[in-house]
């Protein structure tokens, strides 16, 4: 191995770099998003539990001991939950935008290899044949194959040393792509059904509230219709 990237020139180590480079920030990507992932189903069933019980404390504290963006949007809704639905929709999204560039860290960095990675073995087969050139001229033709076959052997080996690197390159980065697009996914969902929670709690509050009151207020009336009844009643006799 060492050997074939020293025949292949000083852009074979480049090429090099960048694979370890990819492999770098494929493991710290894949860490960082099976960390994140979360049941977001399950969650948001315990979640509501509690906040149908109007227990925002015990609902905040699971989500700042879950890990991921989606934890952290849904958090971002709890720990505002008195606000409007509109107020709250709008909590949720900005959260969610601030998680986006979070997931989409180093990406960018992946596909720039991805494109560049082909031009370096095309610049290393230039130079290859360059040096063949040469190499042909300054022995006024006569050169051997022996004394030609160094300069295209660099020449087809920085090739398929470009495409070695960025085919996996690129399927690496379309694995963590896909991965980031779930991870949104389940943030849009958490932001709209924890939304959707706080506001039937709401209404299930108030609904309970109503109807509390309005025994209240039934209750002094009946007795005074029963003062009344025996007040007729004690006048009769």
């Amino acid at each position: 191995m060492i050997e074939m990237i020293s025949k292949g020139g000083p852009l074979m180590w480049l090429l090099l770099a960048c694979s370890i480079l990819v492999l770098g920030i494929f493991a710290e990507r894949l860490f960082l998003f099976h960390r994140s992932s979360i049941n977001v189903g399950e969650f948001l069933q315990g979640l509501a539990n509690l906040i149908q019980k109007r227990n925002y404390a015990e609902a905040l504290h699971e989500c700042a001991g879950t890990p991921g963006p989606v934890a952290r949007v849904i958090h971002s809704a709890v720990i505002r939950h008195e606000a409007k639905r509109s107020e709250l929709k709008d909590i949720v999204q900005e959260s969610g935008q601030l998680e986006v560039p979070k997931l989409e860290r180093y990406l960018s960095v992946m596909m720039t290899i991805v494109y560049i990675a082909p031009l370096i073995g095309l610049l290393g087969t230039v130079i290859g044949l360059v040096d063949t050139f040469v190499v042909f001229n300054a022995m006024s033709g006569q050169a051997t194959i022996a004394n030609l076959s160094k300069g295209v052997y660099q020449s087809l080996i920085t090739s398929a040393a470009g495409l070695a690197v960025a085919i996996p390159a690129f399927i690496l980065y379309s694995y963590l792509r896909t991965y980031a697009k779930t991870l949104m996914h389940d943030m849009e969902r958490g932001g709209i059904e924890i939304v959707n929670i706080i506001e039937d709690a709401r209404n299930n509050s108030e609904i309970i509230s109503f109807s509390s009151s309005q025994a209240v207020n039934e209750g002094p009336a009946e007795g005074k219709v029963m003062d009344r009844g025996d007040r007729s009643g004690s006048e009769v006799t």
